[in-house]
């Protein structure tokens, strides 16, 4: 006949198994979590900076797009649409 006395034993032994299983699995997410996080804030500051970037560029070119504007209104809406063709076609490729 079987010794029931070691059945609490080894449902003992298996439940601390599952706990230590389950410690290293929340680590193992909250590592997970963490480098997510950084990653993200990594990338917020990235794009921060190249916005500041794009700003001081539109702001350094809208005194010149106005006097074109000005001084050759034609040429200028022309120069404009050449470059959303151009980009259009790199946007598509």
């Amino acid at each position: 006949m079987t010794d029931q006395r070691s059945y609490p034993r080894k449902s003992t032994e298996a439940k601390g198994q599952l706990h230590d299983i389950a410690d290293k699995a929340t680590d193992q997410l909250k590592g997970a979590a963490e480098s997510a996080m950084q990653s993200a804030e990594a990338l917020t500051e990235q794009a921060r900076e190249y916005g500041e970037k794009a700003q001081k560029v539109v702001n350094q070119f809208k005194p010149l797009v106005e006097k074109s504007l000005k001084e050759q209104p034609m040429a200028t809406l022309a120069g404009f649409v050449l470059m959303g063709f151009v980009l259009g076609a790199l946007w598509k490729k």
